[in-house]
């Protein structure tokens, strides 16, 4: 008895001592001999698909013609989780694009002309997906599914390239983010769409939105600029309206959108937003002391002011703390980038103004460089991007612009025309409004035609106005506070003259010039309407 339990023992002892120990390795020896060769099977877990959809769709683009209008603009070809259904979608894509009939022949043919019919299947699989399904009636539900399937798809991807350079010491944390940002607003920009609208509803709509403006005693429907006259012809910077500011180098296109960035942020506490890509942020900053405390920008770089001119910066720009204004001075900025942030910006203070200083300095991202497209042709991407922007926030988008050197070849007063818009002909048609700056004092004139002085006077040519008239503004230029302001009342003491006796006196009102026959020329001294 004693030798055979020593003879059991050395047998038994593993199993005794762990009884769950011989079988562990008995499975780790298995998984050894089996290597398994899909990652997500060795978790438990398939990539989110619906196959047995995709069939059903398929089958019903076949059997009926104009089912595919229904889903076109919900699926794409990488939509599909098979393989074999990307092929089978894309051949009928190709065939709804050459206006070709839609059925199982066709398709086999579509698919034998790619290469592709024996990948698929064979004509077989193609004529068995119609018999998945016996119509199209619910064809569009089912294409939503698919789409959401490939969301989360695209978003499991996005997810594990961003654990994985997580973990990289090397990377930029900071260019992770925006990479990954502009990742995820890819994938809601490639899915998410806007449908038609019934006449009916578009018409409450705009009823009501007339009936909200008649309560309106100002008559401003839009962010208003905070000019007088300028708000007179366009009612306030409209929702959805991209804004073309352009002028020369000197003329004052950032003086001027920081005067009204600050009339509609302070004035009317409407949030405004201003990507700088020329200025840094505090460079922008001082300019908006120097318009609101009245303070000479050279004072205020050399930081030489006097005891009163302390209390009067610190009393003036108290207001300035608590204005919505949201500066972002990020040079080189894209288009992605910018979308990104301004949706950021929209949903999280609620702007109602974006304002970008300038056009021609943002780039149209890696899209464009790849695309080996010409500046012009970035330019044009940019504009209409910006268009798009405006339309998807419902907020008014300032875009400055450079004028080309063509105004300065021009002879007589060198005012710009819309032919002088610089490297890309897109941004006029992209505007819904584009208005010029125009100092004559930059060119030397300080007088006009009828003798008036011009110095520290402005005009805002608004060139094309899709939605209203064209007309010329009168402003008042203060150099030395860099803004811009409405123009004070003509007096006789100031040019020897005086407005007719309508008793209208507002300050800022566009000037309409008589005509020579009805000017009042028996009173001696008497000169023509200034401007």
């Amino acid at each position: 008895m004693l030798r055979l339990l020593l003879y059991i023992k050395p047998i038994q002892s593993d199993q005794l001592m762990d009884p769950l120990a011989s079988s562990s390795r008995k499975i780790s020896g298995n998984a050894r001999r089996k290597p398994v060769n899909d990652t997500t099977e060795s978790l438990g877990k398939l990539p989110p698909q619906a196959v047995d959809i995709e069939e059903v769709v398929l089958g019903a683009l076949m059997l009926e013609q104009h089912a595919l209008s229904s889903v076109i603009d919900i699926l794409k070809v990488e939509s599909f989780y098979k393989e074999a259904h990307q092929n089978i979608y894309e051949a009928i894509v190709q065939l709804f694009n050459n206006s070709d009939p839609v059925d199982i022949k066709t398709v086999v043919h579509q698919l034998r002309k790619n290469g592709k019919l024996e990948l698929v299947g064979g004509s077989y699989y193609i004529a068995d997906l119609t018999t998945r399904v016996n119509s199209a009636a619910n064809i569009e539900y089912h294409a939503r599914i698919i789409s959401e399937q490939s969301i989360k798809r695209q978003l499991i991807r996005i997810s594990s390239e961003l654990v994985t350079d997580a973990y990289e010491d090397t990377t930029d944390v900071f260019q992770l983010l925006d990479r990954t940002e502009q990742a995820l607003f890819q994938v809601s920009e490639s899915h998410i769409r806007k449908n038609y609208d019934k006449m009916s509803s578009l018409l409450t709509k705009a009823i009501s939105q007339i009936e909200e403006r008649k309560n309106k005693k100002d008559g401003l429907t839009g962010v208003p600029s905070g000019f007088t006259a300028l708000d007179r012809i366009t009612s306030g910077w409209q929702p959805s309206d991209l804004v073309i500011i352009a002028a020369r180098p000197g003329m004052g296109k950032t003086a001027f959108v920081v005067s009204a960035m600050r009339n509609a942020a302070i004035d009317h506490g409407q949030g405004v937003a201003i990507f700088s890509l020329e200025m840094s942020s505090v460079q922008l900053v001082n300019r908006l002391i120097s318009a609101e405390a009245e303070l000479e920008s050279e004072k205020l770089k050399r930081g030489e002011m006097a005891d009163y001119e302390w209390e009067q910066l610190l009393h003036k720009t108290s207001k300035l703390s608590e204005a919505p204004i949201f500066i972002d001075d990020t040079p080189g900025l894209s288009i992605l980038e910018l979308r990104a942030k301004a949706r950021r910006l929209a949903q999280q203070h609620d702007i109602k103004l974006l304002i970008i200083d300038y056009l021609q300095l943002m780039s149209g991202g890696d899209a464009n460089k790849n695309s080996g497209g010409n500046r012009e042709q970035e330019i044009a991407s940019i504009s209409r991007a910006l268009k798009g922007i405006a339309k998807e926030l419902n907020i008014p988008v300032i875009a400055l612009s450079q004028l080309s050197r063509a105004v300065e070849t021009r002879g007589g007063d060198k005012k710009p025309q819309l032919s002088d818009l610089r490297e890309s002909g897109s941004i006029e048609q992209d505007a819904d409004m584009v208005m010029f700056l125009y100092r004559p004092e930059y060119y030397g004139i300080t007088q006009g035609e009828d003798g008036a002085p011009l110095n520290g006077t402005a005009e805002v040519i608004i060139a094309k106005h899709r939605n209203g008239k064209l007309d010329t503004v009168q402003l008042k230029f203060i150099g030395k506070f860099t803004k811009f302001a409405d123009l004070d009342v003509l007096t006789n003491e100031s040019y020897g003259s005086s407005f007719p006796s309508s008793g209208n006196t507002d300050s800022g009102y566009t000037i309409t010039m008589p005509s020579k026959g009805a000017q009042d020329t028996s009173a001696a001294g008497d000169d023509p309407m200034p401007f």
